[in-house]
């Protein structure tokens, strides 16, 4: 295989991140008709869905957005390609930002400036992107518009940065090697997760992996944590309370794309994890044993051996959605009287 194909994806996303940046309703439609295929399968977060072909990924997913945020922009601060072991992906992590003037998806506008967390995976063949997973942190704008339904979070909720070397956006040639290198690092952290099951805490051997000044990077409605304590007890105990049966899916037949570019990996599990929710701790969520599976899309950065940032997506929303809450439901509840047309009393 040619290496440099990954770097020639790279320049096809970028000609989808340039349209994004200097974003025009009147042509957006027409560009990504030249990016992607027309039977592209497009995979979107819940409740956007799964659509077909670059019509409906404007129809569901861009002009809606642009309807609300009609100065729309997209900031990427990470890029990487890679190959699975079927496949060549681009991933990109980063935020839309603009003001908030209509609203989306029932969520209240606030007339301010918001960002929309994403992470983006696309799967390229013959100059085309014939495949695209994306979670967009719908749960981070509800919060920015005083919206939020369900418990409070219990990590640090903020503006996530990009890289704090800023070298997210990976130009250079792809470097096998360096690649190899990171993947074995984060692919044995992974693993390592597995032994909680059997060993407990201590068997997992977190501070083999991490940096001690780790920072795990969550999605709206868990937060972000600083150090391996903070990890642990913002989101690693509530979490394996909440579902101590959970098995990752890593296999190639399971997940969608796992590569490695220069110092990051990036994962994108659709799902990640199959659970029972079956203990107290996770989101408030009441355990009956309900059967879940959970969406999860990562990027890691390697620094000195050790894993210092964790950028992490979740798609919380169709997480609630198997267990029977609507939370865009509570949320239309909650804001009745800030929404276009409120129930009756």
């Amino acid at each position: 295989m040619n290496l440099d194909i990954h770097c020639h994806n790279k320049t096809i996303i970028n000609r989808f991140r340039a349209a994004l940046y200097d974003c025009d309703p009147g042509t957006l439609r027409e560009q990504l008709h030249e990016l992607f295929a027309s039977d592209c399968k497009v995979q979107l977060a819940h409740p956007l869905g799964e659509v077909t072909g670059p019509d409906g990924l404007y129809q569901v997913g861009y002009a809606p957005l642009m309807a609300a945020i009609p100065d729309l922009e997209r900031r990427d601060y990470i890029v990487l390609a890679g190959p699975d072991e079927e496949h060549n992906w681009v991933g990109c992590g980063g935020f839309y930002t603009g003001v908030f003037e209509q609203s989306w998806l029932d969520i209240p506008a606030t007339r301010l400036l918001v960002t929309l967390r994403y992470a983006e995976f696309f799967r390229i063949e013959d100059d085309r992107i014939v495949e695209m997973v994306a979670l967009w942190d719908i749960p981070e704008l509800m919060m920015q518009a005083r919206a939020w339904p369900m418990g409070p979070s219990l990590g640090r909720e903020l503006l996530v940065p990009g890289p704090a070397v800023q070298d997210g956006i990976v130009t250079a040639p792809y470097n096998a090697a360096q690649a190899a290198a990171s993947f074995r690092l984060v692919d044995n952290m992974l693993n390592g997760l597995q032994e909680h099951a059997v060993g407990g805490e201590k068997a997992m051997g977190l501070e083999r992996y991490w940096h001690p000044k780790m920072v795990w990077y969550g999605p709206a409605g868990i937060g972000s944590c600083r150090r391996i304590s903070g990890f642990r007890n913002w989101h690693q105990i509530p979490f394996l309370a909440g579902m101590p049966d959970r098995v990752s899916c890593l296999g190639k037949h399971e997940r969608k794309a796992y590569f490695a570019d220069a110092n990051y990996v990036a994962y994108c599990g659709w799902p990640g994890l199959n659970a029972t929710i079956s203990g107290d701790g996770w989101l408030g969520i009441a355990p009956s044993g309900q059967k879940v599976t959970i969406r999860s899309l990562d990027f890691w950065r390697i620094e000195n051996d050790k894993i210092r940032e964790n950028w992490v997506l979740v798609d919380l929303l169709d997480v609630y959605h198997q267990v029977g809450v609507d939370v865009l439901a509570r949320m239309r509840a909650l804001t009745h009287d800030r929404q276009a047309a409120p129930p009756l009393l």
